[in-house]
């Protein structure tokens, strides 16, 4: 079905729980891939009908039998057309995604934030880091900026440098610091890892960098194509930054500082390439995995390793 298809079904969808059924059942119908915010077709198409009608979600019964106008007809069927015929993710078409209860601005500059990194924020990183107004945070490969920001929320005393070699996802990531009001906490920096630092030393670094092997990309489901290579490719093992990154965080970290990084699906890689690094991989209540914690003493100690 092509746009012009969709939008000759304005003048039989009339309300909100019209567009929202019409929405549901299409998603059901296709063959789509959910995990950019949503793991359901019900979730996915309550966010794409609310989202877009700037309707809280928790409000639905207030707005199911309100009726639309036909403009905020048109630019939703337009949206249908999207996800159904081009498998958009949701969060490219409203520009809103969530990532620990805190709304951010994203396009196709930068990936969906879907890490679950954001639990480790949401309990303070404890026990493993005490974090106080002196405390220095690096987040690395930072996208759009929510990691970072989410720190900001929850260390409000906090210094943040946030790093991307994109200054297309640093762009938005500006738009993001602008929204949140965290620019005098928050500092971006374009830079390939960590080229542009110099010598300053964190008590945390953060990172969810470019981690998808060669064979995952190959066989990424459509949603996926739409989000830049560039943060997502990481070599034939999805490590080539990572490695990068274990060689150079202990020169970049304070004596008691802790590395934190978020290598999905390259977990079983990454053991099999270290097989005598002890790891600590974190557990997730809401689900993820592939993120392990070392500390500035563990990545000395094993330099010649990572070297």
């Amino acid at each position: 079905m092509n746009l012009a298809k969709y939008q000759s079904l304005a003048e039989q969808l009339s309300t909100v729980r019209d567009f929202f059924r019409f929405t549901l059942t299409s998603m059901q119908q296709k063959q789509l891939f959910y995990g950019h915010g949503t793991d359901t077709a019900w979730d996915d198409a309550l966010a794409l009908v609310f989202d877009t009608l700037q309707l809280p979600h928790d409000a639905q019964k207030l707005f199911l039998d309100a009726r639309l106008v036909d403009a905020e007809k048109s630019i939703l069927l337009e949206r249908i057309y999207q996800r159904i015929e081009e498998y958009k993710p949701v969060p490219y078409l409203t520009h809103i995604a969530w990532y620990a209860n805190f709304a951010f601005y994203v396009d196709e500059r930068v990936i969906i934030p879907r890490s679950p990194i954001a639990e480790l924020i949401e309990r303070r990183f404890s026990p493993w880091l005490e974090i106080s107004a002196e405390s220095s945070i690096l987040d690395l490969c930072t996208g759009s900026a929510c990691i970072a920001i989410t720190c900001a929320h929850y260390f409000p005393e906090t210094s943040i440098d946030a790093i991307d070699i994109s200054p297309e996802a640093l762009a938005v990531a500006q738009i993001n610091v602008d929204k949140h009001q965290v620019g005098e906490q928050v500092n971006l920096i374009q830079s390939d890892l960590f080229s542009a630092v110099s010598d300053k030393k964190y008590d945390l670094i953060i990172s969810n960098p470019p981690y998808v092997d060669a064979q995952d990309m190959y066989e990424l489901p459509h949603e996926f194509r739409h989000e830049p290579e560039l943060a997502l490719a990481s070599g034939h093992d999805g490590l080539e930054a990572t490695k990068t990154i274990l060689q150079q965080a202990s020169r970049y970290l304070h004596d008691d500082g802790i590395l934190i990084v978020e290598v999905g699906n390259s977990q079983a890689a990454l053991t099999s390439a270290y097989p005598d690094v002890p790891f600590m991989w974190l557990e997730f209540e809401r689900g993820g995995h592939g993120v392990f914690l070392l500390t500035k003493s563990q990545l000395v100690h094993f330099l010649e390793l990572f070297d």
